[in-house]
């Protein structure tokens, strides 16, 4: 059942319709009520936050309030913010957001910090500093930077927030992004082309880094390597799926949160995916799921990774997983 609107009067303060929004949420339990309404209402109008609170007593005309409680209603019956609005920021980058892609969470910027770091590492020094240890390996990634050869690789984009924020970090590399959506996809483009980094990013539909398996196993060709692949890859128990926030289980899309039954199922075929296609020395970060570290850590045990390293959030829970592809 919808939730009902706020009776459409005559013209009404921001002030007002900001606190009736508000509390309409707030009697639906819609989690961080005032910034969703905060955020709707800045939608409606075009304008900024800082704008809203220094103009309260500016009116809003009954076209416009009713807009703004239309979409107030849609939150209060569940559709996520960033469904309204079509915006989400990742990064300190604006993202397009709809229905056919995972919306951005800022747990997932510790991806991009993590590989950020290793990349910085491995070209300052030739290795970095691992969990409790120290390695000492020689990476090839300096020199790929130096020479604007350096190769990414984002497996299920979605998107396309790690792949375009790996971008803008590093101008000099060259991108791939997976994802078996073709529509994900869309939007992972236009969002390329919204950031200027459309040219050093290849949309590739297919599942995990199957696209480059099959090139290497019929062809005569040299596989694709890459100096950095990263994930934030399905990783939500099918048994949790009830569990979820209804804004997450009703309206995110089921192949970007699922993971199988465990919600583990994926890490081991993409490890060993990346353990084929990663350049001898290269960088492998995963985002972990809910624990998936010990799970993770096991599978990194092998003997083509060394440097095994899981980085904790801001929260203290393990969050990534990341690892260097041994040189052997």
């Amino acid at each position: 059942m919808t939730p009902r609107i706020s009776p459409i009067t005559s013209h009404q303060s921001l002030r007002t319709s900001l606190s009736d929004a508000i509390a309409q949420l707030d009697r639906e339990h819609v989690p961080s009520a005032a910034l969703a309404a905060e955020l709707l209402l800045m939608h409606t109008l075009g304008r900024d936050r800082t704008w809203i609170y220094a103009h309260p007593e500016h009116e809003l005309d009954p076209a416009a309030r009713e807009r703004y409680f239309s979409l107030i209603a849609r939150r209060a019956s569940g559709v996520p913010t960033q469904h309204l609005t079509g915006h989400q920021e990742f990064w300190g980058l604006d993202f397009e957001v709809t229905p056919d892609v995972l919306i951005p969470r800022p747990e997932t910027e510790h991806v991009i910090e993590v590989a950020l770091q290793q990349v910085a590492r491995a070209s300052a020094c030739g290795g970095w500093s691992g969990h409790g240890h120290t390695c000492s390996k020689q990476i090839p990634q300096a020199e790929a930077c130096a020479t604007g050869k350096f190769r990414i690789a984002d497996v299920g984009t979605g998107s396309g927030c790690i792949a375009i924020a790996l971008a803008h970090e590093l101008p000099d590399a060259q991108v791939v992004a997976t994802d078996i959506s073709v529509a994900a996809l869309e939007v992972a483009r236009r969002n390329a082309d919204r950031h200027n980094v459309r040219e050093r990013i290849s949309f590739i539909e297919c599942n995990l880094l199957d696209a480059f398996q099959h090139q290497s196993s019929v062809t005569s060709h040299q596989p694709t390597y890459f100096d950095l692949i990263a994930s934030n890859p399905p990783y939500i128990s099918f048994r949790d799926a009830e569990t979820l926030p209804r804004e997450v289980r009703e309206h995110e899309p089921a192949e970007a949160l699922f993971g199988g039954e465990t919600g583990t199922e994926i890490y081991a075929p993409l490890i060993t995916q990346a353990g084929k296609l990663l350049k001898p020395g290269g960088i492998l970060v995963l985002e972990l799921g809910h624990d998936s570290a010990n799970h993770v850590s096991h599978l990194l045990n092998a003997s083509e990774w060394t440097c095994v390293t899981i980085t904790n959030d801001l929260a203290g829970i393990p969050r990534v997983a990341s690892a260097q592809r041994d040189s052997f």
